[in-house]
């Protein structure tokens, strides 16, 4: 019996086997443009990441959110009236309404994620992230490759509502990792681990990616059958609304 049970489930891990393409929005949260410590590694992580996901075999829809582009919180995307929202945030919040998906990438700074990428997230509420997945991504310029901001993201992001998949992208020695234009860095080295470092990397970051694809499509589909918000209103008018009744 456990044999043949065995023998009809199928499992996939190609990536052909996510046919409809998602908005997935890659979240950038360092605001840094000088060091030291330098180089400054954001902007190699963003395009090792997008390259990432267009490597693909589903061409996904893809959105580059830069922390840099929202200055410090002062009055939440939802605190606005509709016709005075300014514009800058008005087209942030509908490609992250839009997205199936969500990469957010972080150094760590004293341990915990950057605050630019908080700074971001936080300028709007959790109705537009909720009933998606996300992906965590962080690095550093250090051995541990900002494992421990990436552990203090998770919750972040649960609270959010879009819920982090279990695999992690980490990157330590960043900047011995990818080069300006986020290509793996290959040294002349004959030896068997330069030779095949750019597959480990890209077989590394497919597992996240694969997660990602993975309950994206589903949460997606249901979307499209349900309402989440129906069943679960998002809490629009005071803190108290998540109280336990009296």
């Amino acid at each position: 019996f456990m044999s043949s049970l065995i023998s009809i489930r199928n499992f996939s891990s190609s990536p052909q086997s996510f046919a409809d393409a998602l908005n997935v929005c890659i979240l950038v949260g360092s605001t840094r443009e000088d060091g030291p410590p330098r180089p400054i590694l954001a902007n190699r992580v963003a395009k090792f990441v997008e390259a990432s996901v267009k490597r693909r075999q589903t061409q996904h829809n893809i959105s580059i959110l830069d922390a840099k582009d929202l200055g410090l919180l002062k009055k939440p995307h939802f605190s606005y009236a509709k016709s005075q929202i300014p514009q800058d945030l008005e087209d942030m919040y509908q490609k992250l309404k839009e997205g199936d998906a969500y990469i957010t990438i972080t150094p760590e700074y004293n341990h915990a994620p950057c605050p630019g990428l908080l700074n971001l997230m936080n300028h709007f509420g959790s109705s537009v992230f909720s009933f998606k997945p996300s992906g965590i991504v962080s690095y550093s310029a250090g051995q541990w490759g900002g494992t421990r901001a990436a552990h203090s993201l998770r919750p972040f992001l649960s609270e959010l509502g879009c819920i982090p998949v279990s695999a992690m992208i980490h990157i330590p020695h960043a900047m011995n990792v990818l080069d300006e234009d986020g290509n793996v860095i290959i040294s002349t080295s004959a030896s068997t681990m330069e030779s095949d470092k750019e597959e480990r990397w890209i077989g590394y970051c497919d597992r996240m990616i694969h997660q990602l694809e993975f309950w994206g499509q589903a949460a997606k589909r249901q979307r499209e059958i349900e309402d989440p918000s129906l069943g679960s209103p998002a809490f629009v008018k005071k803190p108290s609304e998540r109280n336990a009744p009296q």
